[in-house]
């Protein structure tokens, strides 16, 4: 460009940071619109982690172009610290509000059920992308990012105890809920999801109806194996990283514009169909699922540091919620996928110890991604175990179990 082309260019920026007034030809503004886009090209090629908050707003818009059911999608003002709290959110210095990426599908029927969906560790709300247009039919839907997540605000990670890191959560999504105007509703949550919806409805049971919680982290036991396991140099070794808050988002960081291959490769090995369910990713959709994932996961760190102080290695929790288990006052639903890592079992135990009404569902040709591995048969789960709720629902039945995994069974089943 010659230099009296730069210098009009120079002219135009100038004027609009000032706030002047001035006029400029349409060929000018796209000029200077072009050599921006360049220049923010070039600045991003020389960047080691190529991602921003913008890439991962962009790449949820176009994962949720897969998702038929019109949605709007806000950035929910929480404020700066949950009242009366001498701590602000993040616990760090900073007192700008905090904001959490929430995507709304209106349900057009007044007695339509609300339920809220609460992502587990290393994901978004966007993961939920296969399950919108079902669970919207029968409720209205609200899935957030959680704090520290996706496209939600991400300050500094302070905590230094078990109790700070779930209040984290806790707290920020009781500011929501009051944000959103909420009451009375289902409270899904998937792993660390579950585990923070059970500690929520154990402080508030009061504003939720129903806790359905999928594939949950918290409940399991810890094995003889894993005992064993970390008994052994090796487990020392993994233990040492795990207290260290080495985490997943660190190795795809670390790996800088490799990590995009990475994390694709990962998307399409596991959910590539191996579960043979019928609803292998599209191309599309795995394209889509896996530049999101990225831009997710790559971004600053922040709610993912909470990692070691919920659970000690193998997923384990630190205060498990079979001992809260006899404190909720919430009719609970466990569900599984029959390949989950996480063992059902400990819903089992669980439920010996609930004073509520507790039923267990595991779904067929399901891991612990279940909602995408087998999405047809989780939300038959789903819209069983929230059969009192849905208009007409008392009618839906499942098959009664439970039977051996090893058994091909093709129907959802209880336990």
């Amino acid at each position: 460009m010659s230099l009296g082309r730069w210098r009009r260019v120079a002219q135009v920026m100038s004027k609009a940071g000032e706030g002047m007034s001035g006029s400029a030809t349409g060929e000018v503004v796209a000029e200077a619109q072009k050599q921006r886009s360049v220049f923010e090209t070039l600045k991003r090629s020389l960047n080691w982690v190529r991602t921003s908050r913008e890439d991962i707003i962009e790449s949820e818009k176009r994962l949720l172009t897969l998702v038929q059911t019109p949605h709007v999608v806000e950035q929910v003002n929480i404020g700066s610290g949950p009242p009366g709290s001498k701590v602000r959110w993040f616990r760090s210095a900073s007192n700008e509000p905090r904001f959490i990426n929430t995507v709304t599908f209106d349900k057009p029927e007044p007695d339509a059920p609300t339920i809220v969906l609460v992502h587990g560790y290393g994901a978004s709300q966007g993961f939920f992308f296969r399950n919108f247009d079902a669970l919207a039919s029968k409720f209205r839907v609200l899935a957030i990012d959680q704090l520290g997540w996706g496209a939600s605000s991400r300050p500094d990670f302070t905590c230094k105890t078990t109790e700070e890191t779930e209040s984290w959560f806790i707290d920020s999504l009781e500011e929501w809920r009051k944000a959103k105007n909420l009451d009375d509703f289902i409270l899904l949550g998937h792993s660390l999801g579950g585990y923070i919806a059970t500690r929520y409805a154990l402080k508030y049971p009061e504003h939720v109806k129903h806790l359905v919680l999928v594939g949950s982290a918290g409940f399991n036991a810890g094995s003889d194996r894993l005992m064993q396991f970390k008994s052994t140099w090796k487990g020392a070794v993994a233990n040492f990283i795990w207290e260290s808050n080495f985490t997943p988002q660190a190795v795809v960081r670390g790996l800088g514009p490799w990590g995009p291959g990475l994390v694709k490769n990962y998307a399409s090995n596991r959910f590539g169909g191996k579960w043979g369910s019928g609803s292998t990713l599209t191309d599309e959709e795995s394209k889509k699922i896996s530049d999101y994932m990225y831009h997710t996961l790559a971004a600053r760190a922040s709610g993912e540091l909470c990692l070691k102080y919920i659970f000690s290695l193998g997923a384990l929790a630190r205060t498990p919620l079979v001992d809260s288990a006899p404190d909720l006052k919430v009719p609970t639903s466990f569900i599984y996928g029959i390949e989950d890592w996480m063992d059902y079992r400990g819903a089992v135990a669980a439920r010996q110890r609930m004073n509520v009404p507790c039923e267990i569902i595991r779904v067929p040709k399901g891991g612990h991604f279940v909602f995408m591995d087998n999405a047809p048969k989780f939300h038959d789960a789903v819209f069983y175990a929230c059969r009192q709720y849905i208009p007409g629902g008392l009618g839906l039945k499942l098959p009664e179990g439970p039977m051996s995994k090893l058994e091909k069974q093709e129907e959802a089943f209880l336990v």
